[in-house]
């Protein structure tokens, strides 16, 4: 029996090991996306201007203004003094060619007090460059940057959820593999003269690492040593990669089969066919000012952060959280109103800590995925974890050569013998 388990444990582990090298080596970085953003695209995102703020619907408005063949779909509410609101937008359509029109970016930076542009980019283009690094990361690690085609752009996220439960399984097989095997019965004299170890004792060497025995053993211990120290934190991160890759498709439809759970409108919505737009009929500020004053008649502690039009669904996101600490906001902070485009009927919404025991457990997945449900040492954690999801998938490419090699040694060895 373990001999098919390490046979398992070897090729699902080579089946997904350069995916999770992807995964590692980005998750490391994008933990700190927003800083890194700032920093590399500080030229766009600092601005110059003092004074009062615009309203973000004046200044959505001269985002359009500056170039009628876009319209905004996302818009930040919570404005900051020197730094840019950000605005997604979408091409529309040319009436000449009955096309969408060729923007060459989708997303415009502008000065919340002078309502100038600042700056453009293309978030989602897979040309690598300074100014959409950290979203170029961002996809590359939550969809390999798959194209969409056969009438989906899901993928890309599919690969990597599939991906994501096959190295959960893993895991446990793993763990599996380096529990001690029980000792062969030994003669009664034997026994006598040398009891036998405790289970702990047999089980501890898996944990050590000798760091003086260089060259494979070394390679060795850190694979099996180092994916036993962190054995829990890889469930969690494996796990949540899994829920939040498959959310749709396979985690919420799980979630309501076996507890109780409070489905909102993008659980009970079908989306519009991929590459169609449902035309709104209420605007972002009718949207804006029916999800404000739920939000006060909820209790919410932050005003209205953002608001999202995607045209996928028939309804208005608005976002409340918190504008100086937005990253932050992917904890447990940021609440959720969801305004029909419709006639304006609130759907429902989204309140972290609210709502059935299944609920919170469906809302603390992306919290713990990135590390922000424990803040700072969280974002550090995360960032650990993915140099070692690194670590463990070279050693363990590594230990699988070693021993490829070493089988056919022995098989040229027997062939040699035969041929005698």
């Amino acid at each position: 029996m373990r001999e098919f388990w390490t046979g398992v444990h070897r090729w699902i582990g080579l089946t997904v090991a350069l995916f999770l090298m992807v995964a590692g080596a980005t998750g490391a970085v994008i933990s700190w996306d927003h800083e890194l953003d700032e920093w590399l695209n500080a030229d766009i995102m600092h601005t110059p201007g003092r004074g009062a703020l615009q309203d973000p619907v004046a200044l959505a408005a001269a985002v359009e203004a500056s170039d009628p063949r876009a319209e905004v779909a996302y818009m930040t509410l919570g404005l900051e003094e020197g730094h840019a609101a950000s605005f997604l937008v979408r091409p529309r359509q040319d009436p000449a060619t009955g096309r969408p029109y060729v923007l060459g970016y989708n997303n415009v930076f502008v000065d919340p007090v002078t309502a100038q542009v600042t700056g453009h980019r293309d978030s989602k283009s897979i040309a690598l460059s300074t100014r959409n690094l950290m979203p170029w990361l961002r996809h590359l690690h939550e969809s390999l940057h798959m194209p969409a085609f056969w009438g989906s752009d899901r993928w890309g996220f599919w690969l990597m959820g599939g991906v994501a439960l096959m190295w959960l399984i893993d895991s446990f097989v793993a763990l599996y593999l380096t529990l001690p095997r029980r000792l062969a019965a030994r003669g009664t004299a034997q026994r006598t003269a040398a009891p036998a170890r405790s289970w702990w004792g047999r089980w501890q060497p898996s944990w050590v690492v000798r760091w003086r025995a260089g060259g494979y053993k070394l390679n060795f211990d850190l694979h099996r040593a180092g994916g036993l120290w962190v054995w829990g934190i890889i469930i969690v991160v494996a796990f949540t990669s899994f829920s939040l890759n498959l959310y749709r498709e396979v985690f919420y439809p799980v979630m309501r089969q076996i507890s109780t759970t409070t489905p909102g409108p993008y659980e009970t919505i079908k989306p519009a066919p991929y590459g169609s737009f449902i035309q709104p009929k209420i605007s972002f500020a009718q949207a804006i000012d029916i999800a404000r004053a739920e939000g006060q008649r909820l209790g919410f502690a932050h005003t209205p952060g953002g608001i999202w039009y995607g045209g996928d669904f028939p309804f208005y996101n608005v976002s409340f959280f918190d504008p100086t600490d937005e990253m932050g906001a992917m904890g447990m902070e940021m609440s959720n109103i969801y305004v029909s485009a419709e006639d304006g009927t609130v759907l429902g919404m989204h309140r972290p800590w609210h709502g059935t025991a299944a609920d919170v457990f469906v809302q603390l997945q992306l919290p713990l995925h990135s590390g922000r449900i424990l803040g700072m040492p969280g974002r550090i954690l995360m960032s650990l974890m993915g140099l070692m999801v690194v670590m463990l998938s070279v050693t363990g490419i590594v230990i699988w050569e070693r021993k490829r090699r070493a089988r056919r040694a022995v098989r040229v060895a027997e062939r040699a013998v035969l041929a005698r």
